[in-house]
Formats: structure tokens, C-alpha cells, sequence
């Protein structure tokens, strides 16, 4: 293999004793960093670590900048890659403390803590480790097209409902508008119920009765539907990522990309040969 398929294997795959242990250090600084974004929004802790925390964060940004570098260098087609959801994730968890080096004077202070706090990104790249937020990420993407026309008909239904409760409550119970109305249809029926404004007539008590026993049956449906997809989802993915094209969502038992062809064991095959 060339050195390029090498930290290719290390850095995108897990079934190799390297590949895991770059994946297991990786772990540990994301979760180290969020602790810090943490610890770091405390003002006294701020104010007696603020060294060791900034030496830790420049430690944790310089191995991820690092490990930025090599997912590009590594690969056929960066761009793919640099423009998908974790290239990007990377990439804002990588540039705050480098940002923060160009704002200076206390003017800037508000900016660089707002961009400081782009570091929460980094969680995101927990969910690259887990196989089940993996399965239920295909999931919700399998069931989007039925949770849009749900939301859908929310929508309508607030839009009526809110109608409703102007026409019948009016403005001297603080309906004041068809919009007051429709995000008091809102809040019911998603059993949130501020308490801000409330129906005070009995038929205006019917229709918010009608509404919130409507919210009960609302709140199941999106995770019914996301729990029938993730039973029909059987299809397990292994750790191969192409280093032809970057795609990683191969059956385990696969052997080629399913995309481009590509030999995901060369490296592997060539290793056994070598011990035998």
C-alpha cells in the first residue's frame, strides 16, 4: 500500500489495532474538549485555569487540525469529503482558537466567546464512532417524507385551530391577532402550556380540550414512524471507507465499493499475504 492508503486505513477505518486506537485518542479529545467548553463558561473556574484550560485547548486543536489535514491529504477526492457534514463539523471544530488570534481589544471579547463556543460542534463528531446513531440517522432520513407531511398537517391543523380561538375568544382574553392564536394552538398541542393566555369562554374550553387530547396522539406519531423504520433497518455497516471515492456505507460482508469498484481489502489481503 502506498503511505496515503496507510493513514487512510488508520484514519478512517476501525477494524486494524491502529485504526482503533486513533479512533479510541480521538474520543478522548473530543470528550475532553466538550469538557472544557463546559468548564470554561464558568467565570471562577475561568478565572483560576484560564492557562491550563487555554494550553489544553491549543493541545486538542492542534491534534485536530492534525487529523483534518490527514482525512484530506489522504484521500482521492478531498472535496468530497471537505464539503460533507463531518468535513464540515471538522472544520468548525478546528478553526475557533485560530480565529480567536486575530480579534484583539476588548471590543472583540463578545465575538471571540460566541466563536469559541463553535467548539460545541466537536459532539457531532461523537456520532461518527456509534453505529446506532449511524442507524438512526438513516432512519430519520427514510422517514422524512412522512414526518414533513405530518408536520404538515400541523400545521393546517394550528393554522385553523388558532382562527378558531380568535373568532371565539377575541382580543379581550388576549387573542389579539390570528398569529396569538396559532402559537396558543401551538404550545397546546404540544402539551408544552406556558399559561400566558388561556380560553376562557366554554365553547373556547372545547376547542382546547379537543386540541390537547389531539397533542397526546401528535407527540407519538414521528416516533412511530422513526421505530417502524429502524425495525425494517437490518442492513448492518462496517467500518470500510472507499479510499477510491469516500463512500462509507458497505454491507460487512462487502468487499468492493458499491459505488466505484474499488478493492476495500487490498490492504488487508496484502497484509496476510505478507505473514504467511
Amino acid at each position: 500500500m502506498t503511505w496515503k492508503e496507510k493513514v487512510h486505513e488508520v484514519i478512517y477505518e476501525a477494524d486494524t489495532t491502529a485504526g482503533k486506537v486513533f479512533d479510541v485518542a480521538l474520543l478522548i479529545m473530543i470528550l475532553v474538549s466538550l469538557a472544557l467548553v463546559v468548564l470554561d463558561s464558568v467565570n471562577h473556574l475561568n478565572l483560576e485555569y484560564h492557562t491550563l484550560f487555554l494550553t489544553l485547548e491549543w493541545i486538542i486543536t492542534i491534534f485536530f487540525t492534525i487529523e483534518y489535514i490527514l482525512r484530506i491529504i489522504c484521500i482521492n477526492k478531498p472535496k468530497k469529503y471537505i464539503f460533507s457534514f463531518y468535513g464540515i463539523v471538522d472544520f468548525l471544530s478546528t478553526i475557533p482558537l485560530y480565529i480567536s488570534l486575530i480579534f484583539a481589544g476588548s471590543g472583540a471579547l463578545l465575538s471571540l466567546r460566541a466563536l469559541r463556543l463553535l467548539r460545541v460542534f466537536r459532539i457531532f463528531k461523537l456520532v461518527r464512532y456509534t453505529g446506532a446513531g449511524s442507524r438512526v440517522a438513516v432512519s430519520l432520513k427514510k422517514s422524512l417524507p412522512k414526518i414533513l407531511i405530518f408536520l404538515y398537517s400541523v400545521v393546517v391543523i394550528s393554522f385553523i385551530a388558532g382562527t378558531i380561538m380568535y373568532l371565539v375568544e377575541g382580543p379581550e382574553n388576549g387573542y389579539t391577532s390570528i398569529p396569538v392564536g396559532i402559537y396558543w394552538t401551538i404550545v397546546t398541542l404540544t402539551t408544552v402550556g406556558f399559561g400566558d393566555i388561556h380560553p376562557v369562554t366554554p365553547l373556547g374550553q372545547f376547542v382546547a380540550t379537543i386540541i390537547m387530547l389531539l397533542g397526546y396522539g401528535i407527540i407519538a406519531v414521528p416516533t412511530g414512524i422513526v421505530t417502524a423504520e429502524m425495525t425494517k433497518e437490518h442492513i448492518k455497516s462496517n467500518t470500510q471507507v472507499c479510499y477510491n471515492c469516500g463512500e462509507n456505507e458497505h454491507k460487512d460482508e462487502a468487499e468492493f465499493c458499491h459505488n466505484c469498484g474499488y478493492n476495500l481489502n487490498k490492504g488487508k489481503k496484502e497484509k496476510k499475504e505478507i505473514k504467511e
